[in-house]
Order: C-alpha cells, then sequence, then structure tokens
C-alpha cells in the first residue's frame, strides 16, 4: 500500500483507490491457494490487514524508518531483505500506525526489534490509550490454527469454531494507557517477519 502511495507521488498521478483482486469460489478445499479473502467460512489472514486499513481513520501523516527499502530498489529488484516499515495517519483525537516486517520470499527470518517514535500527541503530559492489533503465525492466523489442527479438509463442527475465530483481527494484548510527554510517546515491541502490526492511539 505505502509503496502505492509512492509511486503516486513519483509519477504525480491522482491515486482514488487500492482494491485487491479477490474471487469466491463453492465447495472448495480449505486452504487450496485460490486468491480469495476466506475459505469455507473461515477468515484468512489477508483479511485481517484490510481490516486494520479499515480501522485507521484520519489523513497521512509522514513516517521515517531506517529499515525502509527505497521505491526505486523495490521496483527494480523486490524486496530481497526484509523491510521494516510503516504507514501512519491522524486525525484530532487519534494516532494509528501500521509497521511491517516483510520480504517478498516466505522464508524462515529473525524478528524486528522495533522502537516506534510517536509525536504529534496532546499537549505536553497526558495520557493516551494505545490498542495494539497484530497478524503473525500467532494472532490472527486461521491458516497456522489449521495447520495445527493436522490441516483438516472436514474439520468437526467445534474445529470450524475455532478457525473461525482464529480468523479474528486479535489483540497483541489487552489496551492500556501510555504517558506521552512534550506530545510524544515511545511504543517497543518485537515484530516477526511476515508479521503486521497495528498500533492505535487515541486520546
Amino acid at each position: 500500500m505505502k509503496k502505492m502511495l509512492e509511486l503516486e507521488a513519483h509519477y504525480g498521478v491522482n491515486l482514488k483507490g487500492i482494491l485487491t483482486w479477490a474471487f469466491e469460489f463453492e465447495d472448495q478445499p480449505y486452504f487450496d491457494g485460490f486468491r480469495d479473502l476466506a475459505t469455507n467460512g473461515v477468515d484468512k489472514p489477508v483479511l485481517n490487514l484490510f481490516r486494520m486499513a479499515g480501522l485507521m481513520r484520519g489523513n497521512l501523516v509522514k513516517v521515517e524508518s531506517s529499515g525502509a527499502v527505497p521505491l526505486d530498489t523495490a521496483v527494480n529488484s523486490g524486496v530481497q531483505k526484509p523491510e521494516v516499515d510503516a504507514l501512519a495517519v491522524a486525525s484530532d483525537r487519534s494516532l494509528s500506525v501500521m509497521v511491517w516486517n516483510y520480504q517478498d520470499a516466505d522464508v524462515p527470518g529473525p524478528a524486528a526489534d522495533v522502537q516506534l517514535q510517536l509525536a504529534g500527541l496532546p499537549g505536553k503530559t497526558g495520557r493516551v490509550l494505545l490498542r495494539h492489533y497484530r497478524v503473525d503465525g500467532e494472532h490472527s492466523n486461521s491458516h497456522t490454527a489449521w495447520k495445527a489442527m493436522g490441516s483438516p479438509q472436514k474439520p468437526t463442527p467445534e474445529q470450524q469454531a475455532k478457525l473461525e475465530a482464529a480468523g479474528q483481527l486479535q489483540l497483541l494484548d489487552s489496551p492500556r494507557w501510555a504517558n506521552a510527554r512534550d506530545g510524544k510517546a515511545d511504543v517497543q515491541f518485537s515484530l516477526p517477519l511476515q508479521g503486521i502490526s497495528l498500533v492505535t492511539v487515541t486520546w
């Protein structure tokens, strides 16, 4: 998503929307690789990315990341090494930051230690409510849950219920209050490779 917005700015085009090609196939095996957002009533992890995007309210704000892959590199040769970057929006009473640890090859790799420095928060001192949503191998991931069950093609009703629950967007931990000083706050967390976090701050 962010690279598309960077391409918009680079070429001076008017990007009105970002779509995904997704289809519906009836009576197909579970997680059979079709370009769909759900399988047999079970939401796939990719759908939770769009749920995260749907929770972001406001206008785009500047993000700087020491782990970002330059646009030219991504266009010419892809993301060969893990990229840790973010996309952020802000409104009058909220700030939302989506952070990812991504590379093109879906192979094991180390988690990233993310140090998120937020600015533009209200007042010199104050409390803000922080929520942290996560999609990774352990959170908001019905595919991982399905594999842990032995990849059943005919799940029991109990297994189906667990898969449907695992397919929903999940908080990494409970919402919590954080202190902001001089309009700033720091959030630190570990982000697995191919993981995505959405940190929302409201006041």
